[in-house]
């Protein structure tokens, strides 16, 4: 099958013909549609977050299950399906106490004496994040699959594999925003687009989107946004702070930055929650003022959107069907996987919502 393999940081993955194995009794072989290039495929690409090479990047993704392995009852042969890097197992402490996103147990990947799931032992080639969608193909765990309904885009649908369900799920899930509460997302890209959908869903009364390019804070209204604040014009602290008479009720930081994050933190009034979605470069630290704390202000972080994949993703594709999920607007441009590389570089530019690999 054809894939695109990062082989060196910060250089261009490469399109290679690659082998994949036959699934195991828990495995699903997944027959790639589409995926999207998302900004935490740039991180670990351009090293910010280090990885075992070679890989197959790639891991908001959609597609059809083509083959089963022999324990596998969930999908059978044909199903759609959304793939999710927050793999459970269902029996460790975080799975049995809800928080399935921070499952870390090893078993849900091939030990060493398997056969790889991509490439073979002469030449293994390592998985991302349990899937690696940028290939035709995806051997995975059963565990890393949501079954949807085949009427949905299979487009619009990989956008919530990853994006969507990480900016809404910050919303819904990691800050729990409650009707008639004010919101602060700084960063529209794709995630940040998703938390203010997000925040609407939740009835949000006021949702202030800041960036720094116009056409990004123009997409926000679609998505819900009441406000925008152009942080290249302004002071975005000060304009959230004196637009909501002290600050906003939550925060969302959904770029990765140090000085967004504490940007986030300084927006919220006293008793707020600051919600750090983006991907901070390994070691940056955040730096906060002490005092602030005793007024209640809470920083905090979210994980994929502390979600419980197979129960949201179903409900967020019916969120698309109804009108709610704004998921048309978050894709820039349709690709090939060839022309990956220049879906990570348009990233740079801040202009792009998502480009998204088709793969038929």
């Amino acid at each position: 099958m054809k894939a695109a393999v990062l082989r060196e940081v910060n250089k261009p993955l490469s399109i290679e013909n690659i082998s994949h194995g036959k699934p195991g009794p828990r495995e699903v072989l997944v027959r790639t549609v589409a995926a999207g290039v998302c900004h935490s495929d740039l991180h670990f690409q351009n090293g910010a977050y280090p990885y075992p090479l070679p890989a197959v990047l790639g891991h908001e993704s959609a597609g059809v299950v083509e083959a089963v392995g022999a324990d596998v009852r969930y999908v059978k042969k044909g199903d759609h399906v959304i793939t999710c890097l927050s793999a459970f197992c269902g029996h460790c402490e975080q799975c049995l106490t809800g928080h399935l996103s921070l499952c870390q147990e090893p078993e849900l990947q091939r030990d060493a004496t398997q056969e790889p799931r991509l490439g073979n032992k002469a030449a293994p080639i390592a998985q991302f994040l349990n899937l690696s969608s940028f290939a035709e193909y995806m051997l995975v765990h059963e565990h890393t699959i949501a079954k949807i309904r085949p009427d949905m885009p299979l487009d619009r649908a990989a956008l919530i594999g990853c994006g969507v369900t990480t900016g809404v799920g910050a919303v819904i899930h990691t800050a729990k925003v409650e009707p008639g509460a004010t919101v602060a997302v700084i960063g529209c890209g794709g995630v940040g687009l998703s938390a203010i959908n997000g925040a609407a869903i939740a009835g949000a009364s006021r949702i202030i989107a800041v960036d720094m390019v116009p056409a990004k804070l123009d997409l926000a209204r679609k998505f819900g946004a009441t406000d925008t604040v152009n942080a290249k014009d302004v002071d975005a602290i000060e304009a959230v702070r004196e637009m909501t008479s002290g600050g906003v009720h939550y925060s969302f930081e959904a770029i990765g930055l140090k000085k967004t994050a504490e940007q986030a933190f300084k927006m919220l009034r006293r008793g707020g929650t600051a919600t750090v979605i983006g991907m901070i470069p390994v070691g940056t630290m955040v730096e906060l003022h002490g005092p602030e704390f005793l007024q209640e202000r809470r920083m905090q972080g979210s994980n994929m959107g502390s979600n419980r994949f197979r129960v949201d993703m179903p409900r967020f594709v019916e969120f698309y069907l109804q009108g709610r999920l704004h998921l048309d607007d978050l894709i820039s441009r349709r690709i090939k996987l060839e022309d990956v590389n220049d879906g990570l570089n348009a990233l740079y530019t801040g202009e792009v919502a998502r480009s998204v690999i088709m793969f038929e």
